[in-house]
């Protein structure tokens, strides 16, 4: 069951926001934990309480302390390099919202003009549109028409280098030497009798397949009842 979204807002009741702390706290200490195990890297957190003595800090206050000392004795460039504030934060996650939102808005136009393409394959009117819908329609046209183009392009070439075809086997007019082909009347002749003898063949063999004749009598013996005209 998914947990409702939480509002971020202040916390009015005191217990409440005591219970909050705790409970957020933890869990922040929990990740900053995963996140120096997992990747290897140094991390600590300090959190001052207005109720609290003393803050709440991980590893140890003592190894915060020198993490911390260590942090400003490094150059301001490399301090600053990759420091991000509030601020900062929120005018990029900003920016990164508003290029998806543009990057959608293309991708809605182009299928929005792509509709109108396949209306107009089907007899619409074009009319109606106005500067900005007939400009987009025109560009989005002259794109198809294009890849298209480079489509065909590219096939003409992989054509012009492709192998030319192997060379069509010459079948011999008769497969023995000094064998006359046989002429197309004796061809038929002998097909036709290879068709009626397989078709006698195909009876005979459902009549075998049955214990009962058609007299309704059993066969006692169908093996001896082979004609040798059909295996010689």
């Amino acid at each position: 069951m998914a947990r409702n979204k939480v509002k971020l807002a202040w916390i009015v009741n005191d217990a409440t926001r005591r219970a909050t702390l705790k409970k957020r706290r933890k869990g922040l200490i929990k990740k900053v934990r995963e996140l120096s195990i997992l990747c290897g890297v140094e991390a600590c957190v300090v959190v001052y309480t207005p109720h609290e003595n003393q803050p709440v800090a991980w590893p140890s206050l003592q190894e915060a302390v020198q993490m911390m000392a260590r942090f400003k004795s490094m150059p301001e460039i490399e301090r600053s390099r990759k420091m991000v504030n509030q601020e900062a934060f929120l005018h990029q996650r900003i920016a990164k919202l508003l290029e998806q939102l543009r990057r959608q808005q293309r991708e809605n136009r182009e299928i929005e003009m792509t509709w109108l393409t396949w209306e107009g394959f089907h007899g619409r009117s074009f009319d109606d549109l106005d500067v900005e819908d007939a400009s987009a329609l025109a560009w989005s046209v002259e794109t198809k028409l294009k890849e298209v183009s480079d489509r065909r392009e590219e096939l003409l070439k992989r054509l012009a280098m492709a192998p030319p075809p192997p060379p069509m086997p010459v079948v011999p007019a008769a497969t023995v030497t000094g064998m006359m082909p046989l002429p197309m009347e004796r061809i038929n002749t002998v097909n036709q009798g290879h068709a009626a003898e397989g078709s006698q063949r195909l009876n005979w063999l459902m009549d075998i397949m049955s214990p009962w004749s058609e007299e309704g009598q059993m066969y006692v013996d169908p093996i001896s009842s082979w004609p040798d005209s059909l295996f010689p």
